[in-house]
């Protein structure tokens, strides 16, 4: 069967975010940038599906700037067959990605839809569970644990409460947790492989998808920095600034 797998180009979770000038964002210029870590994921799962031979063809799609074509071969380096960019510079939201793999789910067809739960840069955690309710597709988010059986897949989701297990119908589209599998380092030589292979690069408007903003960010800025700490001198102390100072009691 053929799977889909998204990919996002992100900020480098090791490197430190600044806040623009302006207020208006993050600032993204002159930073290190990197696939996602919930996408390495997915991509990590979906090659140990073709390497049991449960997957015959992996493709994976990412939406933005001609830069994510970097991501995409990172991507083709792990094991990935091919690729797609959706190149757009506008700053594409969650329903925008839905309507966008949408309409590439349409044209590719695959039984298997994975993403990651959710990107670092913006932690929406909504384009998974938004792209299953447009398809009208089974879904299982935050899976640490899958299983092709024909044409069901057994599942094993992550929860407050623990875990759970569920068996869905294919075709479906399930969101992968951190818990799913650690990724596998590249290598050099699947690294120069990569570059040999097919990337396909369309346009939103080619795909008859509007990828406009319906969200606009008013103002972005760090968060206050932490007080130095205080030393009391014993426990009534200690309790008097609790519910006189910090009023938490």
């Amino acid at each position: 069967m053929k799977v889909l797998v998204t990919v996002k180009r992100v900020i480098d979770p090791y490197v430190k975010v600044r806040v623009k000038s302006d207020g208006s964002g993050v600032e993204t210029a002159n930073v290190k940038m990197t696939m996602n870590p919930f996408c390495e994921i997915a991509v990590e799962q979906a090659v140990r599906m073709k390497e049991a031979g449960v997957v015959s063809e992996i493709v994976a799609v990412s939406i933005g700037a001609p830069q994510c074509q970097e991501t995409l071969r990172t991507a083709m380096a792990m094991g990935v067959d091919r690729g797609i960019l959706v190149e757009t510079e506008v700053d594409v939201q969650p329903l925008a990605v839905a309507k966008v793999m949408k309409a590439i789910v349409a044209k590719e067809s695959p039984k298997l839809v994975i993403m990651g739960k959710q990107a670092i840069d913006d932690d929406s955690n909504q384009s998974g569970q938004m792209l299953a309710a447009l398809l009208g597709w089974p879904q299982a988010a935050f899976i640490s644990k899958i299983e092709i059986n024909g044409d069901n897949a057994d599942v094993t989701r992550e929860i407050d409460g623990g875990l759970e297990k569920i068996a869905i119908r294919l075709p479906a589209v399930v969101t992968a947790d951190l818990r799913l599998n650690e990724p596998r380092y590249v290598t050099l030589p699947n690294i120069m492989k990569a570059k040999k292979k097919p990337l396909e690069v369309v346009k939103p408007d080619a795909l008859g998808v509007d990828v406009a903003p319906r969200l606009t960010t008013l103002k972005v800025e760090e968060p206050a920095k932490r007080g130095a700490g205080v030393k009391v001198a014993d426990v009534k102390e200690l309790v008097a600034k609790l519910k006189n100072e910090a009023k938490i009691i």
